[in-house]
């Protein structure tokens, strides 16, 4: 069993859930939460409303899928992410569960 954590922004909302029922997905869950990015390394002078951060109005995904449903899910989510023309992308991050009741 592999614990997914996806997170992106709201706008892809529809395209997630169908990527995770496709891919065998049984049951999930997701929550708005706000995104957070630290620009204060980027060209703030170019920004006339500038700020040393940015905040956005995301999703995070919690899957509990069995194994073999993980590289279909991976492949997914990198196709999706490949076709996207805007700078926000979906990340995911997986994690080995040793035990589950």
């Amino acid at each position: 069993m592999k614990l997914l954590l996806i997170t992106a922004i709201k706008e892809f909302e529809s395209e997630i859930k169908n990527i995770l029922i496709k891919s065998g997905s049984k049951s999930f869950t997701y929550n708005f939460v706000k995104g957070f990015k630290n620009e204060r390394e980027s060209n703030n002078t170019s920004n006339w409303f500038a700020s040393s951060y940015a905040e956005t109005d995301s999703l995070l995904f919690t899957v509990f899928v069995p194994e073999e449903n993980t590289s279909l899910i991976l492949k997914k989510i990198e196709e999706f992410n490949a076709g996207q023309e805007t700078l926000s992308k979906v990340h995911i991050a997986l994690i080995n569960l040793e035990q589950q009741f």
